[in-house]
């Protein structure tokens, strides 16, 4: 099956001043979670949500998101409203994992402390985080247009992965292996999945930037510091994932980005090839589509692109959403052709087959992953600008 759609976009837009301003009014500019957002601020929200999915109909975008704009971060609202899960200050770099390559960035950015979930119950899915969400996107376009839609989510691993080792779950919790944490976690990810589903929606994207951190050595050493096996770590968030997809309805497309880190001011948090983690990533992963990011020589060549199974999607971030300038339509196609060369030659097909059945286009992350932050330089209209240049280059390779 190919991809839902030939060009696709990642997730977050860049908010409106009037949003921000509203966040900031309400001592909200720089919390990351979705607790006690005020009603004032919710309708602000809704209307800014409103008027990006027009400004998506008139550009033609697709798929139709809500940009992020309810979220503080692009991870925010769904483990705080699972029961189970208790918020806490985590500081940094103390709380957090040995080796894990987002704690130098945070430090950078000034930022001492962060807001983590910590199981502290049992976990359980009991009202949807994001049905609300779901429902109101789904109002504003006609419903024959509700598979042109999109929502994303969170990792299943991001809370665990992020956290010192041994802290994802306290004594007070029924848990007392990282296994059984995540069965419980799987379950709750599984129904939100089926909620959002029955409601009508089509296509999720599960942003996991943090299984990237597995091609540092940094990651890696840090584990081995800690008594852990990477290796071994790997597998289990690998198992984790397709727990929480296991029984979803053959026609709900659901696929996972890995980028490396999109923070304010054009900040990455890693760089290094896919390489290291690309078999079992590729092989192993239940997703239907692999949404990657390809903009710059930090994410090396695309050669990890040859063991991508037959069945599986790739979508190609080769357009920037750090930087303002604009590429050419005929770089990107040449990037395009480039990597389903690779992809052809491992599975033992043409260029064409790998074309018309598993590749599509994209920018390389969102606009703007945390709602105050965008790239150096960046520009509302400049966005807009880049969304349509994905958009040419999927009609150019596949007229």
């Amino acid at each position: 099956m190919a991809p839902t759609f030939r060009a696709e976009q990642i997730g977050s837009l860049m908010r409106s001043e009037e949003l921000l301003a509203a966040r900031n009014a309400a001592g909200l500019g720089h919390i990351y979670t979705r607790t006690n957002v005020p009603e004032d601020v919710q309708q602000v929200t809704k209307q800014a949500i409103a008027k990006v999915v027009e400004q998506q109909q008139a550009h033609k975008v697709r798929p139709i998101m809500t940009g992020e704009f309810e979220r503080p971060i692009f991870y925010a609202g769904f483990f705080e409203n699972l029961e189970g899960f208790e918020l806490a200050k985590v500081p940094i770099p103390a709380g957090y994992r040995t080796g894990l390559p987002t704690v130098q960035t945070l430090e950078k950015l000034g930022i001492k402390e962060r807001d983590a979930c910590v199981a502290v119950g049992k976990i359980q899915h009991v009202r949807s985080p994001y049905l609300a969400d779901w429902e109101h996107l789904r109002s504003l376009v006609p419903q024959e247009q509700w598979k042109e839609c999109k929502m994303s989510m969170p990792s299943i691993t991001w809370q665990h992965q992020h956290l010192r080792a041994g802290a994802a779950f306290t004594a007070s919790s029924p848990y007392t292996t990282d296994k059984e944490y995540f069965a419980d976690l799987a379950r709750a990810f599984a129904r939100e999945y089926q909620v959002l589903y029955d409601a009508g929606l089509r296509s999720i994207q599960v942003d996991d930037p943090a299984m990237t951190f597995f091609v540092t050595d940094e990651m890696r050493s840090g584990c081995l510091a800690d008594g852990i096996d990477p290796d071994e770590l790997l597998d289990l968030y690998i198992w984790a994932h397709n727990e929480s997809l296991r029984g979803r309805p053959a026609d709900l497309h659901v696929g996972v980005h890995l980028c490396r880190g999109n923070m304010p001011g054009s900040t990455h948090v890693l760089s290094g090839s896919y390489e290291r983690i690309a078999r079992r990533m590729f092989t192993k992963l239940d997703y239907d589509t692999f949404y990657l990011e390809y903009d710059t020589e930090r994410a090396g060549d695309f050669q990890p692109l040859r063991h991508l199974p037959v069945g599986k999607n790739v979508v190609l971030g080769v357009v920037s959403t750090k930087a303002p300038e604009l590429e050419t339509v005929e770089e990107l196609q040449a990037r395009v052709y480039e990597a389903a060369d690779v992809i052809a030659q491992g599975q033992g097909r043409s260029r064409q087959e790998v074309l018309d059945s598993s590749l599509g286009v994209s920018p390389q992350c969102g606009f703007s992953s945390v709602s105050y932050g965008r790239g150096i330089g960046m520009t509302e209209e400049r966005m807009w600008e880049k969304l349509q240049l994905v958009q040419k280059v999927a009609e150019r390779v596949w007229q």
